[in-house]
């Protein structure tokens, strides 16, 4: 009798287990793709319960191909995230993959390995911040995703293919509304941009709203670069010829060692040839026309050290972000270093009027709208990047895909021609008020076009501390409105200076992809 109640237990155990592998077992969160190079990727992916894993994987969709060396870890019981490292591939290659759990199985995705550097491969990457579900539009993301950039790419590549030249995905935090949620992370963030993830590498950093919570460290594999006990909160990874740069701007984290370890990659670049430019992302704004209270000092640091290495090594830099909820574009008046905010995917705009704003100089561009940024990136004799804004509008007036603000930096350019001063000159005596300063026309030998002037009216000839320091772009796009529309770069009126006194001044002029020329001849006159 004990015989037979030991046999029906056990046989009642192990069908209980084959009901609950095969109708209970699910995927809750698709594979997507982590830290890749040309010849190694990880992939990762979440279950509903844990049990044996695999990945089928091969160059065809046969998948002939399996790995089983899986790393796995509970993350909210009982779900399990699932990590496994492929190795040994050919660069810049097309392979198939499948991820298998127990007897649950995802469909067939794919991805192709980066190239090696010296190929000097063109890419694509699409960065975008701030998809943190509004509750007014939860499905935000989702659409900034699939109807946005999938559609966008798609439509952008001959052969419809979204995936042929994207590289990755990077995004300067704020995934989710909340990261101590752990369905913010599963419905919010992975269920709406799983039509993207699987194919594509994603490099995130830490926004305010991740709250620095584990479920973060659980769900991305990044690169362990960083410093010694921060590991994953600053890191670097190199793709084609740019060099990505993560950064963390939180609270606690606004700390030396970081700016110390971000002197040293920077320094590490300047002697790595295959290296043309230098992106570096983190949440919070230096300065944000949308939204003032956003701002933190803390970039303004990082923003220093990115100026300093951009002019020493003449490898462009930007620094994307997020945090403001809308889109600005702005850069150095004396380095060519731009300032990219690449939100919002989903979060409540930011409107006009709505908190305390002001326009900043360096910023020609800022739109209250939702959107992603798409880098083109080539190398070669003539390594360039195209920055293109694609925007969804906003809620009274939606967009679809519409560009919006485009600029293209060489790493290699010509300056402008040295301007001329026109008038006043040779001393002449003019009236005190509404001085107007005249210059020669643009002209640039290869064509570029006028972006900047700089003026500077001083009363000393070598300008240590000008009365007047000047700098306009040709487009000031703030609050909907282009508020330097049919502006005169060639022109300045100064409305008013100090009676009979002697001044000298000058001026140069910027390319539109951020070429000074040299300054003019400086020139004197005197007020009556």
């Amino acid at each position: 009798m004990k015989t037979i109640i030991q046999t029906f237990i056990s046989t009642l155990f192990i069908a209980c287990a084959l009901v609950k592998d095969i109708i209970g077992q699910s995927i809750v969160v698709e594979p997507y793709l982590q830290d890749a190079s040309p010849t190694n990727i990880h992939i990762m992916w979440e279950t509903s319960e844990g049990g044996l894993c695999k990945v089928l994987w091969g160059r065809t969709r046969d998948l002939p191909n399996e790995s089983t060396r899986v790393f796995s870890i509970v993350n909210s019981r009982p779900s399990e995230i699932h990590r496994v490292e492929l190795e040994n591939l050919e660069p810049s290659t097309t392979y198939y993959y499948r991820v298998i759990t127990g007897r649950t199985e995802s469909e067939i995705y794919h991805f192709t390995t980066p190239p090696q550097p010296d190929k000097e491969k063109a890419f694509q990457l699409v960065a975008m911040s701030d998809m943190q579900r509004d509750d007014e539009r939860p499905n935000k993301f989702k659409e900034i995703v699939e109807e946005g950039v999938l559609a966008y790419l798609a439509e952008e590549n001959a052969a419809g293919d979204p995936f042929q030249n994207l590289g990755m995905v990077i995004i300067p935090g704020d995934l989710t509304k909340d990261g101590l949620n752990y369905t913010d992370w599963t419905n919010d963030f992975f269920r709406q941009s799983k039509e993207l993830l699987p194919y594509v590498p994603v490099y995130p950093v830490l926004g305010n709203h991740e709250n620095n919570n584990d479920f973060y460290f659980n769900y991305f594999h990044l690169p362990d670069n960083g410093t010694a006990g921060f590991i994953e909160h600053w890191y670097y990874k190199d793709y084609g010829n740019v060099r990505i740069i993560g950064l963390n701007s939180n609270d606690n984290y606004r700390i030396q060692e970081q700016l110390d370890w971000l002197e040293g990659v920077l320094e590490d670049t300047r002697n790595v040839d295959e290296i043309d430019f230098v992106f570096a992302q983190l949440h919070h704004p230096h300065k944000s026309e949308l939204w003032i209270d956003g701002e933190r000092d803390y970039t303004g640091e990082v923003i220093s050290l990115l100026e300093d290495f951009s002019t020493r090594t003449g490898k462009p830099t930007i620094h994307f972000y997020g945090h403001t909820h809308g889109y600005s574009r702005g850069q150095s008046r004396d380095h060519t270093h731009l300032w990219v905010n690449v939100a919002t995917a989903g979060g409540k705009i930011d409107g006009w009027g709505e908190y305390a704003q002001t326009n900043y100089d360096e910023f020609p561009v800022s739109h209250s709208d939702y959107g992603f940024v798409l880098m083109d990136v080539s190398g070669g004799d003539d390594p360039k990047f195209k920055l293109i804004r694609v925007s969804r509008g906003d809620v009274a007036n939606p967009k679809n895909n519409e560009v919006t603000d485009v600029i293209e930096i060489k790493r290699y350019s010509v300056k402008p021609d040295t301007p001329v001063c026109i008038s006043p000159i040779k001393e002449s005596k003019v009236s005190p008020r509404d001085v107007l300063l005249k210059a020669s026309d643009f002209k640039a030998s290869d064509g570029s076009e006028h972006g900047e002037t700089h003026w500077q009216v001083a009363r000393t000839y070598n300008f240590a501390n000008p009365d007047i320091d000047v700098w306009k772009h040709h487009e000031d796009w703030y609050g909907d409105e282009n508020l330097n529309e049919g502006i005169n770069l060639s022109h300045l009126v100064v409305p008013s200076l100090n009676e009979k006194t002697t001044y000298y001044w000058r001026v140069r002029y910027r390319t539109k992809g951020l070429v000074w020329s040299d300054w003019s001849e400086l020139q004197k006159f005197v007020t009556e």
